[in-house]
């Protein structure tokens, strides 16, 4: 997970701040629903993995 995660700050840091500064300018009910919507894949693609 660290290696996917470490991914894009060292291939293009400016694109990486740009997309922290995006996330952090959104309200806590959009966060909140794109970190569900995230887990809910990472579950399905594991179950398809597995």
């Amino acid at each position: 997970m660290l290696v996917y995660e470490g991914m894009l700050p060292f291939i293009s840091p400016r694109l990486w701040r740009q997309a922290c500064l995006y996330a952090a300018n959104r309200p806590e009910r959009m966060i909140r629903i794109s970190g569900l919507v995230l887990m809910l894949a990472g579950i399905v693609l594991l179950k398809i993995i597995n």
